[in-house]
C-alpha cells in the first residue's frame, strides 16, 4: 500500500481523495485548522493533521517539515500532492527535503510565480504580454516610457486575479509601488493586452497530454474582480480551428514548462486587435470556480479522479488509460448574492445539470448538446442574476499616501 500525503490550505480535492482511498492508497491529509469542521471525505482519509495558519493560506514551513519528519519515523511517503494553489510551493520544499519524486523546487515556480512563468515563456519564445520585475525603478521608468499604457501591476503568487490592479498614468503606478514597501519584490508590472480570455484544463501523465479541453470566459476574471459582476465560463468545439490553435498552444507550453504528471490549469488571451494568442498563466492543479464541473458535464472527465489514477499508475509502474470521452457542451455562472440561499424557482429549463452549494453565492451549470444554446442559457440566467441576484462588494484597494 502506498501513501498519499495531500496538502491543502482551502477546501479542495474531496474527489481526489475519495478516488485515492478507492484505489487502495494510504490516504493522509495536511490542512488548515480553521478548517478542521469543513466536510472533507472522512471515510476516505486514514490521517489527517492540522496546522496553525500565520496568515491566510500560509503556515510556519520549519513546524510543517518538522511535523513530517517525525511522521515518516513511521511511515513511509510515496508521493505528495498539492490540491490548492496555494499548496504547490510548500508541496514542492517537502519532495526536495525528503527526496520524493515530484515537482521540484525549481520547476514549481513555473507554475506559481508569475514572474518566473513569464521569464520562462520568454526564454522559450511563447509569446507572452510585455512585463518586467519592479525591482529596479530605472528598469520600470524604461518599461513605461518604452510601453504603452494601461499597464496591470500583479502580485507572483496570488491565485486567480486576486491583488490585481490596472493603472493608466505614471503616477497613480509610481503611488501603488512605493505603497508596496517591503512587499514590492513580491510583484510584477506588464501590458494590459483587451482581448477575450480562454482557458484549457489539461491532464499529464508521463510528459504526455492525455486530455485537454479548451474553454473561454464570457466575463474574464479580472474584469469580475475588478468591477463585480457574474462569472461565466463555456466550453468550446473541439473541431473548429480557434480551439485547436488554442490547445496546440497549451500542448507547446506545457512541454516546455516540464511539466510530466498531473493536472494543469493554463490561461492564454486573444488579443482584440491582432488576434494572437499570448499565454497569461498556467498552474499545476486542478481549475478552480468549478470549471472541474463544467469539464465534467462536457466530457464525462473528472479531473480529479483522474488525477488520483495518474498517480496510481505512477506509482504502480502502470500504464495510464483515460477513460472515454464524451462530446457535450457546458457552461457555468457564478456570482455573489444578496441572500445566503438564493431562491432557484427561476431556473427551469432542462439544460439545468447542477447548483453550486456556496453561501452568499449563486452557481449554475448548465448542459446540452449545442454551443449555441448554452451562450443563450447564459446570456438568458446572467441577466437575470444582474438584475434580481447580484450582490457587488468593492475590490479591495492599494493604498496609495
Amino acid at each position: 500500500m502506498h501513501t498519499i500525503l495531500c496538502i491543502s490550505s482551502y477546501f479542495k480535492g474531496v474527489e481526489f481523495m475519495r478516488e485515492a482511498k478507492a484505489l487502495g492508497h494510504h490516504v493522509t491529509l495536511i490542512t488548515s485548522a480553521s478548517l478542521k469542521h469543513d466536510k472533507w471525505p472522512w471515510e476516505s482519509l486514514d490521517e489527517v493533521f492540522y496546522m496553525s495558519e500565520v496568515e491566510p493560506f500560509k503556515w510556519n514551513m520549519d513546524h510543517l517539515i518538522l511535523g513530517i519528519a517525525a511522521y515518516m519515523r513511521h511511515r513511509n511517503i510515496d508521493t505528495v500532492v498539492a490540491l490548492d494553489d496555494f499548496d504547490v510551493e510548500k508541496a514542492a520544499k517537502v519532495r526536495e527535503i525528503f527526496r520524493i519524486p515530484g515537482m521540484g523546487q525549481t520547476t514549481h515556480r513555473y507554475f506559481r510565480d508569475k514572474l518566473a512563468m513569464r521569464s520562462k515563456a520568454e526564454a522559450e519564445g511563447i509569446q507572452c504580454p510585455t512585463f518586467t520585475s519592479i525591482f529596479n525603478n530605472e528598469i520600470i521608468n524604461t518599461f513605461i516610457e518604452s510601453v504603452e499604457a494601461p499597464w496591470v501591476l500583479k502580485p507572483r503568487s496570488e491565485a486567480s486575479a486576486t491583488g490585481i490592479k490596472k493603472f493608466d498614468n505614471a503616477n497613480d503606478l509610481w503611488k501603488c509601488i512605493h505603497a508596496l514597501g517591503d512587499e514590492r519584490h513580491n510583484y510584477l508590472l506588464e501590458q494590459f493586452r483587451p482581448g477575450d480570455v480562454y482557458h484549457v484544463d489539461s491532464l499529464v501523465y508521463k510528459g504526455e497530454i492525455h486530455f485537454a479541453c479548451a474553454s473561454r470566459y464570457l466575463n474574464p476574471p479580472l474584469s469580475v474582480s475588478h468591477g463585480g459582476g457574474v462569472f461565466m465560463s463555456t466550453t468550446l468545439d473541439p473541431n473548429e480551428k480557434e480551439t485547436q490553435d488554442l490547445l496546440h498552444f497549451n500542448n507547446e507550453l506545457l512541454q516546455k514548462f516540464g511539466l510530466q504528471n498531473g493536472a494543469t490549469h493554463s490561461e492564454f488571451i486573444k488579443d482584440k486587435e491582432t488576434g494572437n494568442w499570448y499565454f497569461l498563466e498556467t498552474a499545476s492543479r486542478v481549475g478552480g470556480a468549478y470549471i472541474s464541473n463544467m469539464v465534467e458535464h462536457a466530457t464525462g472527465i473528472n479531473l480529479w479522479k483522474e488525477w488520483a489514477r495518474i498517480e496510481f499508475a505512477l506509482l504502480n509502474e502502470q500504464e495510464y488509460i483515460l477513460p472515454d470521452i464524451q462530446n457535450h457542451f457546458a457552461g457555468l455562472l457564478i456570482a455573489l448574492s444578496k441572500e445566503e440561499n438564493p431562491d432557484l424557482s427561476f431556473v427551469n429549463d432542462v439544460e439545468f445539470v447542477e447548483k453550486i452549494d456556496k453561501k452568499y453565492h449563486i452557481g449554475l451549470m448548465f448542459k446540452s448538446n449545442s454551443y449555441d444554446r448554452i451562450q443563450a442559457l447564459l446570456q438568458q440566467y446572467s441577466t437575470y442574476v444582474s438584475e434580481n441576484i447580484l450582490n457587488i462588494i468593492p475590490p479591495k484597494s492599494y493604498a496609495t499616501e
